[in-house]
């Protein structure tokens, strides 16, 4: 299973960038599979966009070599798990014992799911590191056959790229908004939850999926603590220093 060559986006820049910022173009449809691929590197983190059946699990994999053994994976499917390796061609891929992508967005339009999820540019244990640089990502695709559920994809529905990463001053610019922004990890989570630039958080309600107020958690070394709470889906109130306040879907493990 060896990849075959689809996309190379060439013209990449030749100066060196501090701080620099990448990206592999427009989502673009890779072979037959109907689904669509962008990725994105900022200075310290990674944004992948998947688009493709929204009735159908969506993953990509590291590597030119689909499923090969180790090979690091995001799969958007019916379970909480996003993060995952895979243990060869035919066995099932497993969830990583941290889950390191957080989606950010899951929207639906006719048909078609897009995914946006964002993970550290290093990433965790098992995964494979992106660099933010000029340069080239192989990767591979698959999506479900009509399900969710990870099961065998079909050949039709499995094929290869090599991302073409080049410099992108939007993004660049972009970025810059992003630097005070409070973005919370991993998510699922097994109980502790992250925050990135916790010093601008004011508090944190955490409620149940009907809306009933649970707890409100303190932050320690820019975490909470939220083993006790039972497997489930949660919404948290994060009222920051200048009184505005956001909402976040969090999936407890």
């Amino acid at each position: 299973m060896k990849r075959k060559l689809l996309l190379i986006l060439s013209s990449f820049c030749a100066c060196i960038l501090i701080g620099a910022q990448y990206s592999s173009g427009t989502p673009f449809l890779v072979g037959s599979t109907g689904v669509s691929v962008k990725m994105e590197t900022m200075p310290t983190m990674v944004r992948l966009t998947l688009s493709g059946p929204s009735n159908s699990f969506l993953g990509l994999g590291a590597g030119d070599e689909g499923m090969a053994s180790g090979a690091d994976g995001f799969i958007y499917n019916s379970a909480s798990a996003r993060d995952y390796t895979f243990n060869g061609v035919g066995v099932t891929p497993s969830a990583d014992a941290a889950q390191d992508w957080t989606v950010t967005s899951n929207t639906i339009s006719g048909s078609t799911r897009t995914v946006v999820a964002t993970r550290s540019l290093s990433g965790g244990a098992g995964d494979a590191p992106i660099a933010n640089a000029a340069g080239t990502v192989n990767v591979f695709v698959a999506r479900g056959d009509g399900t969710l559920t990870l099961s065998y994809h079909g050949a039709a529905k499995r094929d290869y790229a090599t991302l073409g990463m080049n410099y992108d001053a939007a993004l660049a610019a972009d970025d810059v908004n992003l630097q005070g922004k409070i973005m919370m990890y991993p998510n699922p989570s097994k109980g502790t939850v992250n925050f990135k630039n916790s010093e601008s958080i004011k508090s944190i309600r955490v409620y149940d999926s009907s809306g009933r107020f649970i707890v409100s958690p303190k932050l320690k070394n820019s975490s909470i603590d939220l083993n006790r709470l039972s497997p489930g889906t949660y919404f948290l109130e994060i009222e920051a220093n200048d009184g505005v306040k956001s909402f976040e879907k969090l999936i407890k493990n």
